[in-house]
């Protein structure tokens, strides 16, 4: 264990807070930094690693490409694939994009808990924000809620956001919309250009391994396509709306 008790008044965590927060060992966090999924800590005064909000929250992306069932060769992969000076809120849309693919993860559970796993207090207004934003929704119970735990540390992230609460609601409807015509579109596509070919080859056990294996591996293709289309047209799109006549 790393002493930290002269480092209490200085920014970001140390290796054992990091390990805490992200609910894994400070093994697995030494293992991952070794194996460059980590970048290093800033090492502060007594030589002891400062650990920032980039690094709890690509612990987290790990942690739920894992999910997803890629190996750690893959996940290696994919994090290569994006750029360097990634901030916390970019890797927590990657994370909250690649967990759409995975099934439901809504859980029952009390304010005090989701107040634990949030770090933070949270007010019946940010409560509010946070079921505005899908993370959370209330039941007939005010101290118990339905949780979707792969959005929480984004919608956490995003209480500290200056934003509208009707803004947060118009934004999530457009977004909801426009994922799902995606979605129906590629699924479609799926199905004329991958399902109706394996049917049509009489079921052919290679085609089916083919099959199977390209579906394996769209999910982190068509996620990481996603994001990077959306945030570059998002980008002009703010360039273009804010540009000075």
């Amino acid at each position: 264990m790393e002493d930290a008790s002269d480092e209490g008044r200085l920014p970001g965590y140390t290796v054992d807070e990091l390990a805490a927060r992200a609910g894994v060992t400070v093994r697995t966090v030494r293992f991952y930094g070794t194996r460059g999924l980590l970048p290093p800590p800033v090492i502060g005064p007594r030589r002891v690693g400062r650990y920032g909000p980039e690094h709890l929250a690509r612990l987290a992306l790990i942690e739920e490409l894992q999910r997803q069932g890629m190996t750690l060769a893959a996940i290696e992969r994919y994090l290569e694939q994006l750029p360097a000076d990634l901030s916390a809120q970019d890797l927590a849309v990657h994370r909250a994009l690649v967990a759409s693919w995975a099934p439901e993860s809504a859980e029952t559970i009390t304010r005090r808990e989701l107040e634990r796993r949030a770090g933070r207090e949270l007010a019946d207004r940010d409560l509010a924000r946070l079921a505005a934003m899908g993370v959370v929704e209330a039941g007939e119970d005010p101290e118990v809620f339905r949780l979707d735990g792969s959005l929480l540390r984004l919608g956490v992230e995003m209480l500290d956001v200056p934003i509208e609460h009707d803004a947060i609601l118009a934004s999530r409807t457009v977004l909801l919309d426009h994922a799902r015509s995606a979605a129906q579109e590629l699924a479609r596509l799926f199905q004329e250009q991958v399902w109706n070919p394996y049917r049509e080859s009489g079921e052919d056990p290679d085609h089916l391994t083919a099959m199977k294996s390209l579906s394996a591996h769209m999910q982190p293709i068509v996620v990481q396509a996603l994001l990077t289309a959306f945030q570059r047209s998002l980008s002009a799109e703010l360039r273009a709306a804010f540009r000075r006549p």
